[in-house]
């Protein structure tokens, strides 16, 4: 790999030849490499938005010159195509600020535009990373603002589909079970008859839920920190800059974004990601609840309780020849604990907000934006190749309650409680039935017993 010299105020860096971006960034890449993790590129592109109509804007207000707003705004399109997500290679583990990723994006873009414009890239003239590309703005009121944006974008465009597609998966299922009875379970033991519909009611109800928690919490996410520059004052940005931004990026976006109403708390702490987090956890919650009962109501198929039969997709065992293992909800199960523990993080991050700036934005952004689109993905795999294939296994249901001992419940109106426990106690040490029970004592009419056990 060829190298060529790049100078700036802190004197002079060696940068890969085919790189676009300049020195600061690549004295991150040197004295950063903690992880090997990057920014995902809904990150990256949410980033480039906030450039491009920046730009627009400071023409607008006489700031930038036709030519530099043009250059930066196809550059900026640019990035947001993917042409340059190579480009983008800062670890996540980086100045609290995010300053590092935010200077890689500046130095990208300025590089560009100066490709543009005099058809070599690099340097800082005519299009300088700080003074045209920045202006206005600062990490500490672009980086929260992009997390926002990227946030926004991937629960509308993402999250919230798959959602609605998990729902629709079970809102069939409950549909085509509704008339199969099967055995309830409390504590892990026989409870009174439910039928399979009902219980799969329990997981749509549960998305739904889910669902509305996330638009609840991702309302917050709609004010942007822009504006708010180093501290909070707004100083050196013109007093209409964010106001006109966000106003065109709502417009691109189609999400109400809007300036936050106080600029000090937009940019010295993170509740609107913790809550976001939070929502996301919950569902985590919900999802391991689902697919935790899917395993077991598909467990055996004959050795256990083997209920419902779950789509078989690959071998499940590297020994044992025909065994199929719940993988789908396996694996929704594990990404779902990496959001609970990226939730953690997060909370973390949000509570190191000191005085006018929080200082672990960039981790805060990372697992926020993993947690969205695990779920999202999650959600998927869940509806598509486990839920909608699900068939119900109405022999096993219907065996299961007969042999219940939960069915003496039925008979308390009429014997009592402790003559019902009684049938029950008989019935397990002989391994009757209730109903063999019930008829061998001649407990109540055949014709009332029939009714009540049926």
């Amino acid at each position: 790999m060829k190298f060529v010299k790049e100078k700036d105020s802190m004197g002079t860096v060696l940068v890969p030849e085919k790189a676009y971006y300049g020195p600061q960034t690549q004295r991150a890449i040197d004295n950063f490499p903690v992880s090997g993790l990057t920014f995902p590129s809904s990150f990256i592109h949410s980033l480039a938005l906030l450039k491009k109509y920046s730009a627009v804007v400071n023409r607008d207000l006489g700031l930038l010159s036709k030519q530099i707003s043009k250059a930066i705004v196809k550059a900026a399109d640019e990035v947001m195509d993917g042409k340059f997500d190579d480009q983008f290679i800062v670890d996540v583990f980086q100045t609290g600020s995010g300053t590092s990723v935010h200077m890689n994006m500046n130095e990208v873009i300025s590089s560009r535009a100066n490709e543009i414009i005099t058809g070599r890239k690099g340097g800082k003239a005519p299009v300088h990373p700080n003074d045209h590309v920045n202006l206005c703005q600062s990490s500490n009121d672009v980086i929260p603002s992009a997390m926002h944006i990227s946030a926004s974008i991937l629960i509308k465009d993402c999250l919230i589909p798959s959602l609605d597609s998990l729902l629709k998966a079970l809102a069939g299922k409950k549909k085509e079970f509704r008339n199969i009875k099967k055995i309830g379970r409390t504590h892990l033991q026989d409870a009174l008859p439910v039928t399979l519909g009902q219980e799969f009611s329990g997981y749509e109800r549960q998305i739904e839920l889910g669902i509305s928690g996330i638009k609840i919490a991702q309302k917050n996410l709609f004010e942007l920190a822009l504006g708010g520059t180093a501290v909070g004052t707004g100083l050196n940005a013109h007093p209409e800059f964010a106001k006109k931004v966000i106003a065109m990026i709502a417009e691109n976006t189609g999400i109400p974004f809007k300036e936050a109403r106080n600029h000090f708390a937009a940019q010295s702490a993170q509740n609107a990601s913790m809550e976001t987090s939070g929502a996301l956890k919950a569902i985590a919650v919900i999802l391991i609840k689902t697919a935790n009962d899917i395993r077991w109501l598909s467990s055996g198929p004959r050795c256990g309780i083997g209920e419902i039969n779950i789509p078989s997709l690959q071998p499940g065992s590297s020994m044992m020849p025909g065994k199929v293992n719940p993988v789908i909800p396996e694996a929704v199960i594990q990404a779902a604990a990496q959001v609970i523990g990226n939730d953690t993080t997060i909370m973390l991050g949000a509570q190191s907000g000191n005085f006018e700036l929080n200082a672990m934005l960039p981790v805060i952004a990372y697992n926020l934006l993993q947690s969205i689109t695990l779920i999202s993905r999650a959600a998927d795999l869940f509806a598509g190749k486990c839920i909608s294939g699900i068939s119900a296994n109405a022999a096993k249901c219907a065996s299961n309650i007969d042999k219940s001992l939960a069915l003496a419940t039925l008979l308390v109106p009429y014997t009592g409680y402790d003559r019902a426990a009684e049938i029950a106690r008989k019935a397990h040490e002989t391994g009757k039935t209730i109903r063999e029970i019930a008829v061998e004592e001649k407990i109540l009419p055949e014709e009332l017993l029939n009714r009540l056990l049926k």
